[in-house]
């Protein structure tokens, strides 16, 4: 019989964890740990880490999992490089549930940047007013650039003040609609909004306000993984998970 371990903390992990329920199948559900008020999943659950790939193939070994699918953000690259050398490891299948990227299209103004450490350099030059959209991870990144005024969006409220001499914090949980934030972006005044390429609908709210009010965005690049096998709708994960053989030849995801 199957045992997964789901490692999750998305929009979509919260979707499979669902299906997985629903339908009896044996799974656990991980979390990092980095919010302090995660969703509350039909699984069990666990919050750690695994200490590197040695501790996550031992885990898979011990609690005897015979499926991993890896459904953490597209940017938590650690551990996606760790989910696939774990597995490959522990000799179990491997999977990621995973968000298509977002494109620009008509009307919109994309900037695009390999990596954080190109966004931070992208904005040198005079005082403008942007938006961060990147939760609490990095912004500390942005105080070598000391001469904007950033708003900042968090899940939760920071145990410390942001290290940005001049910024605005908002503490909220989405999704948040197109209507609300096109009125954040006004009342604040924002010039551009710098975003990781997250993809899915969950977060692509502020980037059809920008298009809307015709603000430039800097846009993060997705970091480079090992090639490993992806879905993106969780029902495509529970048919691989029952027929692994029908889907093993299926590309690459992009």
């Amino acid at each position: 019989m199957p045992n997964i371990l789901l490692l999750g903390g998305t929009t979509e992990a919260s979707a499979l964890a669902a299906l997985l329920a629903a339908r009896g199948i044996r799974a656990t559900f991980s979390y990092a740990g980095r919010t302090a008020s995660p969703r509350a999943q039909p699984l069990p659950v666990r919050v750690g880490g695994f200490g590197g790939v040695a501790g996550l193939v031992a885990h898979l070994r011990t609690e005897g999992i015979t499926h991993l699918v890896d459904a953490t953000h597209p940017f938590a690259a650690t551990m996606s490089a760790h989910a696939v050398e774990a597995a490959h490891g522990a000799g179990i299948a491997h999977a990621a549930l995973t968000r298509a990227p977002w494109t620009p299209g008509a009307g919109d103004r994309w900037t695009a940047v390999p990596d954080m450490a190109a966004a931070v350099a992208a904005l040198d030059g005079p005082p403008q007013r942007i938006m961060l959209a990147l939760g609490r991870m990095h912004v500390e990144d942005f105080a070598a650039q000391p001469q904007h005024h950033y708003l900042l969006r968090f899940v939760d409220a920071p145990d410390a003040v942001p290290p940005l001499p001049d910024h605005a914090l908002i503490v909220d949980r989405g999704p948040f609609t197109v209507a609300d934030d096109t009125k954040l972006l006004r009342d604040h005044r924002i010039d551009l909004i710098v975003a990781k390429n997250a993809g899915g609908t969950g977060a692509a709210a502020k980037l059809d306000a920008a298009r809307a009010l015709g603000l430039r965005v800097l846009m993060i690049d997705r970091p480079p993984l090992p090639d490993r096998q992806e879905f993106h709708r969780p029902e495509d994960v529970l048919d691989w998970i029952a027929h692994p053989a029908a889907s093993s030849g299926m590309p690459r995801g992009v």
